[in-house]
């Protein structure tokens, strides 16, 4: 901004806008704080704050969350040779402070960087536990502003070198590298600390694709590219939950992935399906409408307040179809064997292939964790495929690209079932086709194509 045009800015709308800003950039902080400190999930926590905020606060909030938390790793090291300390012993609220900070340094050009450290320090003093720490804060992040700490030599230790600049752990870079080679698993981690898609899934029950993309249009809603499916939509920017089209349930934010896992399993109209881990309900829901008004949805989870929300989002979606059953998959059935055509097990896991929407998961996992969600998810798959009557089908699925969750969990069980068998005529339809490999089975990865990185396998009951 000129110096002429501030002299026109009325003191107390400059003031009244620098507040704001800080309001918002005190939201981030609080929920970065929480997510370090108590364990709190990033998109749970942004959802309970965004609805207080204009919908460019909402953006800015977003990116400042996200981009951090998937950029730790790297701002940490960075932190580390800035502060001269252990970040343990640094305070929490301030050291949340320096994190978004230096993400904002390194990563957002637009915020002029003298802007970035007077932001950093009013944050630290208006926020008690850290105001003995502001001019620590000042001091760090205006030596930022001087000094960028070199990266690791690649040539002496490469995972050590693609740990810190892609922002990965070590334990999943050797994983990457080891399940991808080097070339993808950089390209990988690269996609991965990108900002995912804004996909939408609309709800065909309540109109036509063209209608209701009038609707969402007229709302505001910035309309990109089609997806793979007549109901997926990739936005041009991010959708509005305090719209009209969304009070009246016309869709439901949903990644393309997500969805393709529903097309896959493909069932009849009128058929009877069950979701075996349904909640929080977007796969029942998709499920509810391919099935039509006579077919039926049973959605299965031990998480109560996991499926409240799957029936709070049929409700939205005008889905009276689909029923509630809350159980435990991995220890027993609650429904009678070989008495469903359709199932869908969309079953717990590591989440390694929505680091995307879940960057902390980045910072939580432990290198023994695919194989721990692995002997679950045999556990559950045994369950949910004992429904599955003759000539029905069940497909397995998880957001992972860990091939301990993929496709050893699908080998086991063919080892333990021969009565079930990959379909391979999935491999056909149009929708799929590249991305189905040699065996069947559906591997989708952020760096390519753009879906998140998801597996499954349809398996027919012969």
């Amino acid at each position: 901004m000129s110096e002429d045009r501030a002299k026109v800015i009325p003191a107390d709308r400059a003031s009244a806008r620098t507040d704001e800003g800080l309001t918002s950039r005190m939201a981030a902080v609080e929920i970065l704080y929480r997510v370090d400190q108590e364990s709190g999930y990033a998109d749970v926590l942004l959802g309970a704050r965004l609805p207080d905020f204009a919908p460019a606060d909402r953006r800015l909030i977003t990116r400042l969350v996200l981009g951090t938390l998937a950029w730790q790793g790297r701002v940490d090291y960075e932190l580390a040779h800035l502060t001269g300390r252990k970040l343990a012993g640094i305070q929490p609220e301030a050291l949340a402070i320096m994190r978004m900070g230096l993400f904002q340094l390194r990563h957002l050009d637009r915020i002029p960087q003298h802007a970035v450290v007077d932001t950093a320090v009013s944050l630290a003093k208006r926020i008690p536990k850290a105001r003995e720490a502001s001019g620590f804060v000042n001091a760090v992040m205006r030596r930022a502003t001087r000094e960028t700490v070199p990266m690791p030599v690649r040539e002496r230790n490469e995972k050590t070198y693609l740990a810190i600049a892609y922002s990965h752990p070590r334990w999943m870079v050797e994983r990457f590298v080891d399940w991808f080679g080097v070339a993808d698993a950089e390209r990988l981690m690269t996609a991965n600390n990108d900002a995912a898609p804004n996909v939408i899934r609309l709800n065909l029950a309540r109109g036509s694709r063209d209608e209701i993309i009038e609707k969402l249009s007229a709302d505001g809603f910035e309309i990109g590219a089609p997806g793979r499916a007549p109901e997926t939509i990739v936005l041009s920017g991010a959708p509005h939950f305090e719209s009209r089209a969304y009070r009246e349930g016309l869709f439901h934010a949903q990644s393309e992935a997500s969805q393709m896992v529903a097309r896959m399993l493909a069932p009849r109209v009128g058929a009877t399906v069950v979701d075996c881990a349904a909640a929080p309900g977007g796969k029942a829901s998709h499920l509810a409408e391919m099935v039509g008004e006579y077919g039926r949805v049973l959605a299965v989870d031990l998480n109560f307040n996991g499926l409240r929300n799957a029936r709070d989002l049929a409700r939205r979606l005008r889905h009276r179809n689909v029923e509630l059953v809350c159980a435990d998959l991995a220890a027993a059935t609650p429904l009678a064997p070989s008495s469903v055509e359709y199932v869908l097990l969309d079953a717990p896991c590591t989440g390694l292939g929505t680091l995307r929407e879940h960057p902390e998961i980045k910072w939580r996992l432990k290198p023994a964790d695919p194989a721990r969600m692995a002997a679950i998810q045999s556990r559950m798959l045994d369950n949910a495929a004992s429904l599955v009557r003759s000539h029905g089908a069940i497909v397995y699925s998880v957001c992972s690209i860990a091939p301990e969750e993929g496709e050893s969990v699908v080998d086991g069980f063919l080892a333990r079932h021969a009565e079930f068998a990959i379909d391979s005529d999935v491999a056909g339809r149009e929708e799929f086709r590249d991305v189905i490999d040699a065996r069947g089975f559906m591997k989708t990865r952020p760096d390519l194509g753009g879906p998140d990185g998801f597996f499954a396998a349809r398996m027919i009951r012969r």
